[in-house]
């Protein structure tokens, strides 16, 4: 199972559980709640402790088989419990929710989905292209002097394309991501990178980066379209909003042992679901978070 990105591990280990029951293998799993509801079972594959349930609260009858895969890949426990069992283990009952949409890179190598910054930004930060090194840092608060409009941004990221780095490993999306942050921060100026895990990830900038090395694009919990302030300090009274967001998504080919970006959108919150189709019309999709205990597996 090493190297399998994490949709293809899971139809493998579905796979796997139809032939230990004695079940024809489908081409492809309906995706019906539960996903095997002749057994009423949901089958889960574990490389951590951190449970997701997608799109719905535990049932209690249903039984939920958990799979623990080990470090190397290679399937090591399984366990079976009711849903009564595991609602003991959350501790919030809480489904998050996170919006999606579907990423297409489209022709262009470097596609400049929003000509031109919300007139937001324009009126806060304006349109002067600043120097190419920075004094700061990335997680500063947007300043005039430093910010780059999004026509000189995408000149700036264009030489991205190409770029090769290695790759952490399919079920790694975070440290991939991080990766290509840091690679970023240099790309725009930058004399070192940072990361304090708040929204936008390169807060001086107002860009959120995503590596896409599948078509889902997950954009958290608040809609990019959102006039909602983000939390950062005003600028001459006003507050930049989540759809001033800058997006910069980068398409990348991976082998498995390196990842090359071979396209970047460019695009603001409020164009997004203009540039790509939203998941779902307006609904959200939702998770419940379940950290399982150390000895679950025991």
């Amino acid at each position: 199972m090493g190297g399998l990105p994490l949709r293809t591990r899971s139809k493998v280990v579905k796979s796997a559980v139809c032939e230990a029951l004695g079940y024809p293998t489908p081409l492809a799993f309906k995706q019906t709640q539960p996903r095997f509801p002749g057994q009423n079972f949901d089958v889960y594959v574990q490389k951590s402790n951190n449970l997701q349930v997608w799109n719905e609260a535990l049932v209690a009858s249903r039984r939920y088989v958990l799979i623990r895969v080990s470090p190397t890949n290679t399937l090591k426990k399984v366990k079976v419990v009711d849903g009564a069992t595991l609602a003991k283990l959350d501790t919030t009952g809480t489904l998050t929710q996170k919006h999606q949409a579907q990423f297409t890179p489209g022709a262009l190598s470097v596609d400049l989905a929003s000509l031109t910054d919300t007139k937001h930004v324009q009126n806060l930060l304006g349109t002067k292209i600043p120097a190419k090194q920075f004094t700061g840092s990335p997680v500063d608060p947007p300043n005039p002097e430093t910010f780059i409009p999004i026509e000189a941004l995408a000149r700036r990221l264009s030489v991205m394309i190409g770029v090769s780095f290695a790759d952490a490993g399919h079920d790694q999306e975070r440290n991939r991501g991080a990766e290509l942050h840091r690679r970023m921060c240099h790309v725009l100026g930058y004399d070192h990178y940072r990361d304090d895990g708040a929204c936008p990830d390169i807060t001086a900038q107002l860009i959120e980066v995503k590596l896409q090395t599948s078509t889902t694009i997950d954009l958290g919990i608040e809609p990019p379209l959102s006039t909602e302030p983000l939390n950062l300090p005003p600028i001459r009274g006003e507050y930049l909003r989540h759809c001033d967001v800058r997006y910069a998504l980068f398409a990348g080919d991976t082998d498995g042992d390196t990842v090359t970006l071979t396209h970047l959108v460019l695009v603001t919150g409020e164009d997004l679901f203009t540039r790509f189709k939203r998941f779902k019309g307006r609904t959200l999709n939702k998770k419940l978070q379940i950290h399982l205990p150390d000895h679950f597996f025991d």
